[in-house]
């Protein structure tokens, strides 16, 4: 038998894919080595899948053409996905900066898709490993457990290299250069930052303590919380500055973005320690570092007006270089993938190689922290689907 459209892989972006091709009366094959489909779905969010964002805008992707995911996001949009979701009467809801959670487990967003892939008449193998993809004649041939099988059409939907557990592998990226697709280099993202030995000897005691804060990379920042950890620093603001952060570069963080420290430490004399002015606005232990680490000692009677801005200038502008990440074990996304120099920004389809399609985390396109990578997969997927 010729497939219409072989689809390797059943996550987000390979399974929208098959949807919509299998709505359009193509024979579509889902494979993937998984022995369940949609796995980084089931465990996202806390286990309720943080689906899509309603900033979604093309600024908030990364990508060495920030213009490449442009048509894909604009023709299947948030919204989009939004009324699939309430037609399938799963319940949601907001949480900060426009994220969207299931109510409940997201197993119902899996069930979603398997359910439309069954009604649009896709078949699904699962547990069932790929091997090599080439073209025999104007068709294309994949090995895989089940002997080799041919189609018209591929989409790589394989995903990164992020959370090997899951089965993460870089097969997406071996297709790409078997077929002469240039690769942007890949790196791990969305992930906790590390540090040297003698920066973690004052890290671990503070293991656990979180607050709200501003983490900046260059001209890029963010402000959400930061979770000390025995490995460095972790949190939504960390994640999303890892991003933009490369080996060597310091990061900034502010810890009290919106108080005026230095007029408020000025103003706060008497016979306390800089500690307990400090526990007012900022966790216990974190206070004591601070105070420890400026090396005063004494009232804040007795601090001069220049050690109270220096200080200020610290907790505001405090100036941290990490070693490196926690790599992709514990990253959320690969940054890098496939050039989108090699795709046609509408359909996902390589433009020297007719037939073959890549879409979702295997594309050079990262979204931020917050169902901006689930967006990609759904609208990438859409869009390849719509041309097979």
């Amino acid at each position: 038998m010729i497939w219409d459209a072989l689809i390797l892989g059943a996550g987000a972006a390979g399974m929208m894919a098959a949807i919509e091709a299998g709505r359009r009366g193509r024979r579509v094959l889902v494979i993937d080595h998984a022995k369940a489909p949609g796995e980084k779905i089931r465990i996202s969010g806390g286990g309720r899948c943080n689906f899509t964002n309603l900033g979604i805008s093309p600024e908030r992707f990364l990508s060495q053409n920030p213009r490449f995911a442009v048509s894909a996001l604009k023709r299947f949009t948030q919204w989009d996905f939004i009324a699939r979701m309430d037609a399938a009467g799963i319940a949601w809801h907001e949480k900060t900066l426009g994220q969207l959670f299931c109510d409940g487990s997201a197993t119902q967003v899996v069930q979603m898709l398997v359910r439309d892939m069954e009604r649009a008449g896709v078949t699904l193998w699962l547990d069932c490993a790929l091997g090599d993809v080439r073209r025999v004649g104007d068709r294309f041939e994949v090995d895989t457990a089940q002997g080799a099988q041919r189609a018209r059409s591929v989409v790589v939907a394989t995903g990164g290299k992020s959370i090997p557990k899951m089965g993460a592998t870089g097969y997406g990226y071996r297709v790409a250069e078997a077929f002469g697709l240039p690769l942007v280099e890949t790196r791990p993202a969305l992930v906790p930052l590390t540090f040297a030995d003698h920066e973690l000897a004052w890290m671990r005691p503070l293991a656990g303590v979180a607050l709200p804060a501003r983490v900046a990379c260059g001209r890029t920042g963010f402000d959400e919380a930061v979770l000390f950890t025995h490995r460095g620093l972790s949190g939504p603001a960390v994640l999303q500055v890892s991003s933009y952060w490369r080996e060597g570069e310091a990061i900034h963080v502010d810890l009290l973005p919106d108080r005026e420290v230095a007029a408020e430490l000025r103003a706060a004399r008497g016979k306390v320690a800089l500690r307990t002015v400090l526990g007012r606005w900022l966790p216990e232990r974190l206070a004591r570092h601070l105070e420890e680490a400026a090396g005063v000692t004494g009232t804040m009677a007795e601090l001069s007006g220049a050690v109270l801005d220096r200080v200020a200038a610290g907790i505001r502008n405090w100036r941290l270089v990490p070693v490196g990440s926690e790599g992709y074990r514990t990253a959320e996304v690969t940054l890098g993938g496939v050039d989108t120099a090699a795709l046609d920004g509408r359909t996902m389809a390589a433009k020297a190689v007719p037939g073959l399609y890549f879409v979702g985390e295997v594309v050079d396109v990262t979204g931020w922290l917050g169902g901006y990578n689930f967006q990609w997969a759904w609208s990438s997927g859409w869009a390849a689907g719509q041309d097979l």
